[in-house]
């Protein structure tokens, strides 16, 4: 199953680096895009859930790597304001056409 990074940038300028092991936040968000912290935080829950969703389904168990990442992003989000912006930096790998993995 091929795994991704995605380097983010919150409003306060701290950049980070980001595990999903799975293409499927290619669904989700966009390089460039700039997305409030609410909203970011959606899109990146549905792409965790659904890419540690598809982990199990392959290999009968969840991805603790997926959650642990989901729940680092949700505890550098509280000393954010929902309304303020992340920008999507980079994915790597890039979006692949013919769907995600």
């Amino acid at each position: 199953m091929p795994e991704m990074t995605f380097d983010i940038e919150w409003a306060d300028g701290r950049k980070q680096s980001c595990y999903s092991p799975s293409l499927v936040v290619h669904d989700y968000l966009t390089v460039g895009q700039e997305y409030s912290v609410a909203e970011f935080l959606d899109r990146s829950r549905s792409a965790l859930n659904e890419a540690s969703e598809r982990v199990r389904s392959r290999f009968g168990f969840y991805c603790t790597s997926a959650a642990a990442q989901l729940s680092e992003l949700e505890a550098k989000a509280i000393g954010h304001s929902p309304e303020s912006l992340i920008r999507v930096l980079s994915m790597s790998p890039g979006a692949v056409t013919g769907g995600t993995q």
